[in-house]
């Protein structure tokens, strides 16, 4: 019996040290998976870090000679070495106010069409189209809005435009000027199309987790289709939406290569959508590899700096929002 009592506490001991053995394991590997995220997560604050201040290094003997007036000029004059910023800034906000304006309803629309509206066989399809626009390089849509998008505005829709709204207080000068097929309203259709798979794709997916009971109980109180986007899908994805819509706008503020084609390059500010323009990441890869001196070059970062700034600020508004909305429907 003494010997069945030893082995009994044997094997117990043993069992127990086994165990303690493998907490030990699986407490390191926690330290160890704990320890990697933290370093990843210093990595990306050093890399942000780094990236601003270089921006704000390079950017110190063009803020030094023109103070300011750098943001609110719109001179950019490299023979004379005068730069100002103005022209690319209003290019990039009027560019991405135009694509926003025509890419959060049409994407919204077509999210709650693929959720609620559309057939089951086609929604696949229709998911896969729209998923791949997103998947296009930048560069081909600039090549295919140069060649093919800008001449059909051109000759079609900008002259339309122009007699539409002849004479009409306000709008006579937003749609004046001659069609010339490239500029800001062509930049923001080409940026509308490329955000709009962002929009799409974020918008699907918070109206599938819209709960069925709540759109069946409206619909069994007499509501149209229509009432029911409106006043029960969205107040219920309006985070989900706003940091869809957010992200697009995001993706519409930094285009560059896109915008670069279609735009117009020029430093000027114009009342006339219709009209040429430039934007900050345009301006940048139109003119880095050909800037000559030190204050050119600076002045070039220092849009980059500006960029970002205009970037922080639209995501640190999107933050604000999303978090009222938040409070609001606790």
């Amino acid at each position: 019996m003494s010997e069945v009592a030893l082995n009994g506490v044997a094997e117990t001991t043993g069992a127990a040290a086994a165990r303690a053995t493998a907490l030990n394991r699986l407490r390191l590997s926690d330290i160890a998976f704990r320890e990697l995220t933290r370093i990843a997560v210093y990595a990306v604050l050093a890399l942000l870090s780094g990236v601003i201040l270089a921006l704000v290094i390079g950017s110190v003997p063009a803020l030094k000679a023109f103070g300011l007036s750098f943001v609110v000029t719109e001179v950019w004059n490299p023979v004379t070495e005068n730069f100002g910023a103005l022209a690319p800034i209003y290019g990039t906000l009027v560019t991405s106010a135009i694509a926003m304006v025509i890419a959060v309803p049409v994407g919204l629309l077509i999210a709650f069409f693929l959720t609620a509206l559309c057939p089951l066989w086609l929604r696949r399809p229709i998911a896969i189209a729209i998923e791949l626009l997103a998947g296009i390089p930048s560069i081909i849509y600039g090549i295919w809005g140069l060649f093919v998008f800008a001449p059909f505005l051109q000759k079609y829709v900008q002259p339309f435009l122009i007699d539409t709204f002849d004479g009409v207080p306000g709008l006579s000068s937003l749609f004046a000027g001659p069609p010339y097929g490239i500029g800001m309203l062509t930049a923001g259709f080409i940026l509308a199309i490329m955000v709009l798979p962002f929009i799409t794709a974020i918008s699907r997916d918070v109206f599938e987790a819209v709960p069925p009971v709540l759109k069946e109980a409206a619909y069994g109180l007499g509501c149209t289709t229509w009432e029911v986007f409106k006043h029960v899908v969205l107040p219920f994805t309006r985070v989900g939406v706003i940091g869809g819509v957010m992200l697009g706008l995001g993706r519409a503020l930094g285009e560059t290569m896109a915008v670069t084609f279609v735009i117009g390059n020029a430093h000027t500010v114009s009342s006339s959508i219709l009209a040429p323009g430039t934007t900050i990441s345009a301006s940048i890869a139109n003119e880095f590899t050909e800037a000559v001196g030190d204050l050119y070059t600076s002045s070039l970062i220092a849009l980059g700096l500006i960029l970002f700034v205009i970037t922080f600020i639209v995501l640190a508004i999107a933050r604000y929002m999303l978090l009222r909305l938040q409070q609001k429907g606790r």
